[in-house]
């Protein structure tokens, strides 16, 4: 006869198998998942949960006694088929020693699901493709009379090994450990295959000493027979696990149907891919393809455990690529190789995939999931995309013969180093000695390297296909691998030379960092990398503000060169800057104004509000900076802090009504509830103000209502008050006279001029502004129906 035991976790819903013993043996069933010794077959298994353990559970259910915790079952496999031996209301021991380190879930979770009732829904993750085994060591004589007292050694060796010890009997003695009962102790071993495992624990075993101990050594051995005798190879013992791959496509099904478009249902399963380009509203298209990869920033993110990401890296650099010609992305397809499948990196993977393109407008139409035992390292993976689009045949890109001498050049800003160039970030953190746990000299502050390189890479499909549509753009260049240096001039007739200022955008400060770590020269940084700039597209002058201002209201974009007539002999790329531009990263020539808590500042109004919301106590989170000039260090400071930023030039509208109803359009896009106006020096529509009454914030350089409009400080000292300070006030229609939500005093001195004044009224509104941001973030002030401010009582 055969003895099995079964660990079952029993909640409201019914009962969760956890484990029966030693092998585990993934199934595809989603409320159950199953494992068992190699003797015990699925169908066995199956057969126990429903004639045993479910009708257990059905029973005390029935007589009104539901039960909710662990159901420890102690069967007897016969050939007249399972007997229950016993039930414990508790897990076994040393049963579940061998079960629980297989466990992947939080055991914690597992329990308060199951008194929960939500354990079904929430079914416990088991670590694929292992297997465990425990031997129990036991003193001299057990089950009868046994020595106590005694003295065990190599237990510190054992542990450095990785193996578990689980100790029963027990106890310290004079700082050692010493037997106190029959069953000392167990060693529980973990590995890829039921041989491997016991091997280990064999030599954990070997490994431990006490006088007397006695242990079986045929723990495992009719297992492994059973095995090998019973059965032949199956493919997932080869290293490729089918049922997995189907896991992985039931997974992400939903995804790729939330994907569907016109034209295309996107959903998985069949054979090949459909898309109906007449449903899609094309009339005479030309297809368009393109496929790329992600290069080594593959092994950032697979250092880092962080995968999702990789999958807006994939689609961002394939659709960007269609986009280049002008095309609409239609589908995707992605292929995902490695060595055994993780379906929860893949999983991952494939999400940010979906996701990525639902944000491109394209369907994930299909994929390809391939498992090559030997072909990659263990944990390693590669991708491969697939995008399809179309467009009209008179809409194609690029328009060589409209593209002429004198042309400007746009560039849109990029997320950073995006998908090319990891081989020599790599090296150069190499040379840094930095790891990607390493906080960042870079991007976000209080984030990692590993956080800040893999920055997804942006998709400007949603951005630029109207702007394309529209006939301004005669070329757009994706700034891939290969740098400014080699991708614009894909796009423009060979008689053409591009004159790129780097002055006039904003270089993010992690190509400033790479520049000065690695030594890397001009040439290098801008063969190698997109140095800030993810798009430039090619316009005629008349179409520059216009096209500029588009793009401005949703993402950076600058003016940044033009087009020449080529020399003999000269490069057909030039850059100008670009060192001084490294230097001094995220800065550029020009003044600055400015919006806040969700928008943009002057002078170090901003920072102050930043290093506030940084408080644990604090009630407010800038959202959104927003400046009318680019490249300003007020945009910088955000960057810098993790802090996303626009910019809304004012020069490039009519009217004062179209500039802040873009402004309003930005604000609305990011959620924002409250803005605070920094160095802000335009006057504001009635229509914004009115909008946003009470969620206006400015301050002013005095105590309002003294000294209201321009040069406070200069009015105060003409009227030879000794006392000025600075407002933070509502906005209110009328300039300055807006309700007034804090103050503070700063003395006036004898001998002060306008700019000794000025230093100690700016010190003061470093304090003053956080301060009243936060009163009125927090709820504690408001603005009434009548204009005066309303406290709430505490």
């Amino acid at each position: 006869m055969k003895l099995a035991t079964c660990l079952v976790c029993v909640s409201a819903t019914g009962p969760l198998c956890l484990r029966c013993l030693r092998r585990r043996i993934t199934s595809g069933c989603r409320t159950v998942t199953k494992g068992q010794t190699p003797a015990v077959s699925q169908e066995l298994l199956q057969q126990i949960r429903e004639t045993v353990l479910q009708k257990t559970v059905d029973g005390m259910r029935e007589e009104g006694a539901p039960y909710v915790g662990v159901l420890y079952a102690g069967l007897m496999l016969t050939k007249q088929g399972p007997k229950v031996l016993e039930f414990n209301c508790r897990f076994g021991d040393p049963e579940c020693q061998v079960l629980l380190p297989l466990l992947k879930s939080d055991l914690y979770e597992v329990i308060l699901n199951t008194m929960n009732g939500k354990l079904a829904a929430n079914a416990p993750v088991w670590h694929q493709n292992s297997s465990a085994v425990t031997v129990v060591m036991a003193s001299a004589g057990y089950p009868g009379s046994y020595e106590k007292g005694v003295e065990i050694t190599g237990l510190s060796k054992v542990q450095v090994t990785g193996l578990q010890v689980f100790h029963a009997g027990t106890a310290l003695k004079e700082g050692g450990v010493v037997s106190s009962g029959g069953r000392v102790l167990t060693v529980t071993a973990v590995s890829s295959s039921l041989e491997m495992a016991l091997q280990a624990a064999n030599q954990g075993v070997a490994a431990i000493g006490f006088p007397g101990a006695v242990y079986r050594h045929d723990i495992g051995h009719r297992a492994i027979a059973h095995l090998n005798q019973h059965r032949g190879l199956t493919y997932k013992e080869s290293g490729v696990d089918i049922a997995a791959g189907n896991k992985l496509v039931e997974m992400i099904k939903p995804l790729a149907k939330a994907t569907s478009r016109a034209g295309c249902n996107a959903d998985l399963g069949g054979f090949a891919g459909l898309f109906d380009l007449k449903a899609a509203g094309f009339v005479d298209p030309i297809l368009v393809s393109g496929t790329d990869g992600v290069g080594t920033k593959l092994k950032i993110a697979q250092a880092c455990g962080q995968h999702g990401g990789l999958g807006q890296d994939l689609v961002a650099m394939c659709v960007n690529d269609v986009l280049a010609q002008g095309a609409e992305p239609l589908f995707f397809l992605d292929y995902f190789s490695c060595s055994s499948l993780d379906v929860d990196v893949a999983a991952s993977v494939v999400g940010g995939i979906a996701k990525a393109c639902e944000t491109a407008g394209c369907a994930l139409l299909g994929g390809e999931t391939a498992e090559m035992p030997g072909v990659y390292a263990p944990g390693e993976y590669d991708l491969a995309g697939f995008c399809v689009g179309a467009a009209e045949r008179g809409a194609l890109l690029p328009r060589l013969r409209d593209i002429a001498e004198g042309d400007l050049l746009i560039g849109v800003a990029s997320s950073g180093v995006h998908s090319n160039g990891f081989s020599l970030v790599r090296k150069v953190l190499e040379k840094a000695r930095l790891s990607y746990t390493s906080p960042a000299p870079f991007g976000k502050r209080g984030h990692t390297v590993g956080e800040v390189l893999l920055t997804p890479t942006k998709i400007y499909s949603r951005l630029l296909l109207p702007i394309l549509r529209s006939g301004a753009v005669k070329a757009y260049a994706h700034i891939t691998g290969g740098g400014l240096l080699e991708n614009i001039p894909r796009v423009l007739p060979q008689e053409l030379a591009v004159d790129l200022d780097a002055s006039r955008w904003s270089v993010p400060p992690v190509f400033s960092w790479l520049h000065k770590e690695g030594g890397l020269s001009e040439e290098e940084m801008a063969r190698t990398f997109n140095c800030g700039l993810g798009a430039v597209l090619v316009v005629a002058p008349p179409d520059a503000q216009r096209v500029l201002r588009q793009l401005q209201a949703h993402e950076e974009a600058w003016i940044v060169g033009s087009l020449a007539h080529k020399q003999p002999g000269a490069e057909p790329v030039v850059v100008r800057n670009l060192k001084h531009s490294l230097l001094n990263a995220g800065t550029a020539s020009g003044g600055e104004l400015g919006i806040e808590q969700n928008n943009g500042c002057h002078g170090t109004n901003l920072q102050a509000l930043i290093e506030q919301v940084k408080r644990p106590s604090s009630a407010a989170e800038i959202a959104v900076v927003i400046s009318n000039r680019p490249g300003v260090q007020g945009l910088k400071r955000a960057s810098l802090a993790g802090i996303q930023t626009r910019v809304v030039d004012h020069k490039l509208y009519g009217s004062r009504a179209e500039f802040d109803g873009t402004i309003d359009r930005v604000l609305e896009e990011f959620g924002v509830e409250l803005v605070c106006l920094a160095g802000f020096m335009r006057i504001l529509t009635g229509t914004f103000v009115k909008k946003w009454n009470g969620k206006l914030l400015n301050i002013h350089p005095s105590l309002l209502p003294s000294f209201k409009g321009v040069n406070a400080q200069k009015q105060a000292l003409q009227a030879g008050v000794r006392v000025a300070g600075c407002t933070v006030h509502f906005v209110a229609e009328e300039v300055d006279a807006g309700a007034i939500i804090a103050q503070e005093a700063v003395p006036v001195l004898s001998g002060d001029t306008e700019e000794s004044l000025s230093d100690r009224i700016r010190e003061a509104e470093h304090r003053a502004f956080p301060a009243a941001l936060e009163l009125v973030a927090g709820g504690a002030v408001g603005l009434g129906e009548d204009g005066h401010i309303t406290w709430k009582s505490t």
